[in-house]
Order: C-alpha cells, then structure tokens, then sequence
C-alpha cells in the first residue's frame, strides 16, 4: 500500500517525539574506565575540599559520588580533580572531567557561549562581604575606597565592579586566581574585605580564621548565583543522568526517602511514589540506560538532599548555614524537583 506524505510525516514525528535521548560518548567513556573524572574546587569547606589524608568531601563531592553509585555501583568510583575557577571550564570543554561539580553559577554567558550545559540548581546563593568584626562596618555600601579581595575568572569580580559602579564606592579589587592567595590577603589584612557567595564566605571563615568570631558576614547580598553542577553540551543522555540524579535526591527529602530507612523501604513501602524512586515501581533507570536500581543505590551512597546539606553546611556544622532559599518548596525555599516519572 503506497504511504501517503502526511502519513509518513506523521510517523516521522511520532518516531521523533518517542525516541529515546540521544546517545552520546560520556556515559560509554565512563563505563570503559570504570570511573567517573569529577571537577571540584581546589578546596572550599562543605561544598568540595579534601582532608589531610586525601579524602574529598561537600556537597558538591556528593553529587559526584552518587553518580558513581547509579551508573558505576559504587560511590568510591571517582577520581577527583581540583580546579581553580579560570581552569573549570576549558576542563570540561577538553573533556579532562566528566561533569564540572564546583560551586558554579549558571548565567546567560555561560550558558550560551561555553558549549556547556546546566543540569540542575544544586544550591541557591548570593554574592556577600566578609570583614573584621573590629572595622565595625555594617552595610557594604560602607566599603568606599576599599580593597577587596577576589578572585579573578568569576562573576564575583565583575558584580563587585559592577556594584562598585551602581554605588559610587571606588572599590580597588584585590584579584588572585586561587583561593588560597585570597584567603592568605584577607586573613593577613592586605584586604578590609573579602567577596564571594555568602556560603563561600561562611566556609571560609569557618576553616581559615584563627577565631571566625572575629570576621563578620554583612547582610548585604548583591546578586543572585545559582549554583549547580555542569555537563558538556551535546551529549543529552549524560545530561540526563546527573539532572535525574540530582532531582531525585532532592525527591527523596520530599518523599521522606532516607539512608536509613531505604532498606525498609525497599522491603515494606506501598507507595506507588517511593517505589517508583527507588525502584521497585516504574522502570526510570531503563529511560536514561540505567537500571531499576540507579536512585536506591545514590541514595544509599549520599542520603537525599537534606541528609547532604545538613551534613556538609548545616547549622550544625562549622560553616552553619541555615537552610533559607535551599529548603524544600513546601517549606518555604526554593529546592524543587521536577516530577521523576
């Protein structure tokens, strides 16, 4: 029987609209090497840094590790490479790391100009100043003329210029392209104040400062930053697997889905919504060339996003965040996953 051409046009969209995501190379990159190459920052405190014995821990470090545990069966399964911030990017655009996990914001630029893509927002933040307790500055629009430290090859330096400008404040920036030749200016008075996200502030005052009593976070915050893990562009089925990955550890918070309670889960739960999360319902794992088990095993490696947060940055931690903007949407925040189904 001879096909029509809005037959056949029909059957080329329904082929289209049906179709699995696009194959790309990382996903198969990374089963060959049995490893996943994670970008992180040369050491922040909560988010990615590594202990005296060379263990990497944060937030930022947990979303590594629960890939490795959905796609290669175990959190163990990364090698972790530090990366100042004009580094990060021609990284991930050579193919050095798989995925860029190191407090980065997303912004239009980025977005469009690096051939690099957003996976998820991992964390909401705003650019800050921290200075002496002693200065007794209370406002940033206090820091006229001063010097302030930050880093180059971010949008911390051009919102402080920016900010500089909009507020007539002749600020002299302070430029290092490590974090460590910033927190050694600031911390040894070369600088009256320091700029980077509030968290980045919180973090580094918590491991840096002989007494963190003595350095005092203004209030001011004077951007929006975003903060999430990147991926290279052009390969949607890794994109998919760490922006499925990253939700359905915020969904497990949301569904009471814990490290502790996972194996009971598994074994009593009837919710049709858990058990499509950690596998014993709808198979999800088999739409991203995973298998049913992916979200249980990443759960079990890192807890959800609550267990991560309250972990690495909580209130009870030394950097002592509050939840704020990074609380669940039902509470308040701004944390929310898109539906896994």
């Amino acid at each position: 029987m001879k096909t029509s051409p809005l037959m056949a046009l029909a059957t080329t969209l329904s082929l289209t609209l049906f179709a699995p995501a696009w194959a790309g190379k990382t996903l198969d990159q990374i089963k060959q090497k049995d490893q996943i190459t994670c970008g992180v920052n040369t050491g922040v405190a909560g988010f990615g840094a590594a202990d005296s014995q060379g263990k990497w821990s944060g937030i930022d470090v947990d979303v590594c590790k629960a890939l490795a545990a959905a796609v290669l069966g175990s959190p163990d399964k990364v090698r972790y490479v530090p990366l100042s911030a004009p580094q990060r990017f021609t990284a991930l655009q050579s193919g050095e790391v798989d995925i860029l996990s190191r407090n980065t914001t997303v912004t239009l630029s980025r977005d469009t100009t690096l051939g690099l893509s957003l996976t998820a927002v991992l964390f909401y933040d705003g650019q800050g100043f921290m200075v002496p307790a002693k200065s007794g500055i209370k406002s940033a629009k206090q820091l006229k003329n001063a010097t302030v430290c930050v880093q180059s090859g971010t949008t911390t330096e051009r919102n402080l210029s920016d900010y500089s400008r909009a507020q007539k404040l002749n600020i002299k920036p302070v430029v290092f392209e490590k974090i460590d030749g910033s927190n050694a200016a600031y911390f040894s008075g070369r600088c009256q104040a320091y700029t980077t996200d509030a968290s980045g502030l919180a973090s580094i005052r918590s491991r840096e400062a002989k007494n963190p009593k003595e350095h005092v976070i203004l209030p001011d915050l004077i951007s929006k930053e975003p903060l999430g893990p990147m991926v290279r562009k052009g390969d949607d089925e890794w994109l998919s697997i760490v922006r499925w990955t990253v939700y359905g550890l915020i969904e497990a918070e949301e569904l009471g889905v814990t490290s502790a309670n996972l194996s009971q889960l598994l074994n009593e739960s009837t919710d049709p919504t858990v058990n499509r999360l950690i596998g014993k319902g709808d198979d999800l794992g088999k739409m991203l060339g995973l298998d049913k088990d992916w979200m249980a095993r990443a759960i079990a490696a890192v807890g959800n996003y609550g267990e991560m947060f309250e972990r690495h940055v909580g209130e009870k931690t030394p950097v002592g965040l509050k939840r704020g903007a990074n609380a669940l949407w039902t509470q308040g925040g701004l944390i929310y996953a898109l539906p896994l189904r």
